[in-house]
C-alpha cells in the first residue's frame, strides 16, 4: 500500500458550553478561537487564528479568517492531501460550515476526507476517544493541563499559547494514529477494561463516504447506540 500524503486538521471553538456531557448543538454558533493544520511532509503544524487591531490573537475567527481555512483545506485536498481528522465529520466540518458560510465546500470535504473516529465507529459502533487511540498505540497523549472544553475558556482569559499548545498537539496526535496504523493495516486502542482493541485495515483508512458504506455491526448489546446520523445528519 502506498503512503498517502495526509493532512490533519483540528478547530477549536470559542463559545463554552455548559454540562459534563458536550451537547454542544443547542448552544450553536460557537465561532472557532484557532485550528490547526499538520502535513505530513512538513515539521511543524500551522495555527489558524483571528487577530485583534494590536496584531494579538483574537476573540475568535472571523468569517473571512474561516473561508481562508476552507480554501486552504480545498486546496491542499485537490493537490493530493488526504485529510485526516479525529471526529472531523460530526464537529469540525460542521462548525466550520456554518462559521465560513462555505456549507458545499465543507460538505465535500467532510465526505472526502478520512474521519478516523468515524471510520472505526462505522466498524464497531461504538466510538472511540483519541486518547485512547494514543494510549494504544503508545504514544504521546493530549497536552496536559487543557480540555477541549475548557479550551474556549482559557483562549478567553488570554491563555492563548496554552490553546494553541492543545489544537497542535491534537493533530500531531492525529498524524501518528493515521500513519502508524495505515503501516501496521490495523488499529489499536486502550479499552475501558484496560485491554486493547484492534480493527483490521485491509484497505486502510476509509473516506467518510466509503465508511458510510460500511454493513452496520451489531449493537443489540448497548443500551443507548449511536446511530449515525449523530455524525452525518448536517450533510
Amino acid at each position: 500500500m502506498v503512503a498517502r500524503k495526509y493532512l490533519a486538521f483540528d478547530i477549536e471553538t470559542a463559545k463554552e458550553v455548559p454540562g459534563a456531557d458536550f451537547d454542544w448543538r443547542p448552544h450553536r454558533p460557537l465561532g472557532i478561537a484557532c485550528a490547526a493544520t499538520l502535513c505530513s511532509d512538513a515539521k511543524e503544524p500551522i495555527v489558524w487564528y483571528g487577530k485583534s487591531p494590536s496584531g494579538k490573537p483574537g476573540p475568535q475567527m472571523s468569517n473571512d479568517d474561516c473561508k481562508e481555512l476552507v480554501t486552504y483545506l480545498v486546496r491542499m485536498a485537490a493537490d493530493g492531501y488526504t485529510i485526516v481528522t479525529w471526529n472531523g465529520l460530526g464537529f469540525d466540518f460542521d462548525v466550520l460550515s456554518e462559521e465560513s458560510t462555505l456549507a458545499d465546500e465543507c460538505k465535500e470535504l467532510a465526505l472526502n476526507h478520512v474521519d478516523l473516529m468515524f471510520h472505526i465507529f462505522c466498524d464497531r459502533g461504538f466510538p472511540v476517544s483519541l486518547a485512547k487511540a494514543a494510549e494504544g498505540l503508545r504514544i504521546p497523549g493530549k497536552q496536559e493541563g487543557v480540555t477541549g472544553i475548557e479550551a474556549p475558556r482559557l483562549w478567553a482569559s488570554g491563555r492563548h499559547d496554552d490553546v494553541m499548545a492543545y489544537v497542535t498537539q491534537d493533530v500531531r496526535i492525529t498524524m501518528q494514529v493515521a500513519e502508524l496504523s495505515e503501516r501496521k493495516s490495523a488499529f489499536v486502542w486502550k479499552t475501558r477494561s484496560n485491554a486493547n482493541g484492534r480493527v483490521e485495515l485491509k484497505q486502510g483508512w476509509l473516506a467518510v463516504r466509503h465508511a458510510m458504506r460500511l454493513p452496520k455491526p451489531d449493537t443489540s448489546w448497548m443500551n443507548a447506540p449511536i446511530s449515525r446520523s449523530e455524525f452525518t445528519g448536517w450533510l
